[in-house]
């Protein structure tokens, strides 16, 4: 009989905010069981008060790892784009959460980390070392990453431009990245709202893209970056 053994993960005599904070964040089954239990009831919260219509959900890659991005209204973006993905992917899931807001305290490291898996993102000095960890995720198959490449929410309901991240992470790889669009997350949580309203909301998914052709440049990151803001904008255009 093979001698069992047990190995403690490596972060278990760090504070459990730093453990959160953490990424790649050890696996904790008490963690993937609440996420699972929180999916199912936000599948219910979005369908029941907010109505949520998706358009476009066959376009997810059935395997490999992929790129979503979506225009920034409020928090209810991304919410609906974890309802978008299905259940069973809901662990390989990551929105890309500004590391200053959404991991600033416990309370809000917990929401992030346990219920929204949420991959902290450096916008303010550690952008670069952010993105290689992106990549790094993104290299793992079946790994899917959320990002809102306007980097923060629109307070108007325009769309900013979109970040150069999107497009260094993109450039030359044959990974495939799908163009969101939310409608109605402004008027159902705009930003300073503490608690949503209940109002409808139509999250469409477009087409998947690749970028392998377009080696890193300035200029392949500004026609990645420029295509996929036009494509968000198109899809937000369409009628209802």
């Amino acid at each position: 009989m093979d001698q069992w053994e047990y190995h403690p993960p490596p972060d278990l005599d760090q504070p459990m905010s730093d453990q959160l904070r953490n990424f790649p964040r050890q696996p904790h089954m008490l963690f993937y069981a609440i996420r699972s239990l929180a999916a199912l009831l936000l599948r219910g919260w979005m369908r029941i008060y907010h109505r949520l219509r998706i358009d476009g959900r066959e376009r997810l890659p059935a395997e490999g790892s992929f790129v979503l991005v979506c225009n920034h209204t409020s928090h209810l973006d991304t919410l609906c784009l974890l309802c978008a993905v299905p259940v069973g992917r809901i662990h390989q899931t990551f929105p890309a959460a500004a590391a200053d807001y959404f991991f600033c305290s416990l309370p809000r490291s917990a929401v992030s980390a346990i219920l929204i898996n949420a991959l902290p993102f450096d916008r303010q000095v550690k952008g670069a070392e952010s993105l290689t960890v992106c990549a790094r995720l993104l290299a793992n198959d079946g790994n899917i990453l959320i990002l809102f490449p306007e980097g923060t929410r629109t307070t108007t309901g325009e769309m900013g431009r979109f970040r150069s991240g999107i497009g260094r992470l993109l450039a030359g790889t044959d990974l495939p990245v799908l163009p969101c669009h939310l409608s109605g997350g402004i008027k159902a949580w705009p930003k300073g709202r503490p608690f949503p309203l209940p109002l409808k909301l139509h999250l469409r998914i477009g087409q998947a893209r690749k970028y392998a052709d377009l080696q890193p440049s300035t200029e392949s990151v500004q026609t990645i970056c420029c295509e996929l803001r036009d494509a968000v904008a198109e899809l937000g255009s369409k009628p209802s």
